[in-house]
């Protein structure tokens, strides 16, 4: 299936660096990054009691300070709706499509992304419930044919909803 065979009928983009709690967790472990690399490398002083070799430092500001930032400004889930399938792109980490096919029914809802998945972002690949969430507790449950469910998260849940309905009720 591919995404010139329809037409989007719905969008919804979701950051992460809008979500002020992660962002505030990130941007905490980048700004310790940056304090030991300028305490270590640039004012020539160890950092901590038993401090690594200067090489180290580098890789963990690197990593840490400047990519663990970077990642979640540039990472996001986009979910569209088009007129012969569904496209979840969770960049940049996966890209899934799935054709109204293979979709029994729906369900708009409210969930614990804790206790139902263990958290947000991609949950359960390799079990019967999958989920893609940012941040919240509203989504749209698509139940398979197959038996498998997956959830969406969405901050437009019955929009979503709405727009995925219309596609399964035209012929």
């Amino acid at each position: 299936m591919n995404q010139q065979s329809g037409f989007v009928t719905f969008r919804e983009e979701q950051d992460f660096h809008r979500v002020w709690w992660i962002m505030l967790l990130v941007l905490g472990i980048a700004a310790l990054m940056w304090w030991g690399f300028v305490q270590q490398i640039i004012l020539n002083e160890p950092w901590g009691n038993n401090p690594g070799p200067d090489w180290f430092m580098w890789l963990f500001w690197l990593l840490f300070g400047i990519g663990l930032p970077a990642l979640f400004w540039w990472m996001n889930m986009v979910v569209e709706v088009w007129t012969d399938h569904i496209q979840i792109h969770y960049r940049p980490f996966s890209k899934r499509t799935i054709p109204f096919s293979d979709i029994e029914r729906i369900q708009a809802r409210r969930y614990s992304a804790l206790k139902e998945y263990g958290g947000w972002g991609l949950k359960g690949w390799s079990s019967k419930k999958v989920a893609y969430n940012v941040s919240g507790n509203q989504g749209v449950e698509l139940f398979l044919k197959n038996g498998r469910t997956i959830m969406i998260g969405s901050q437009k849940p019955q929009e979503l909803a709405e727009a995925i309905e219309a596609q399964l009720q035209t012929p």
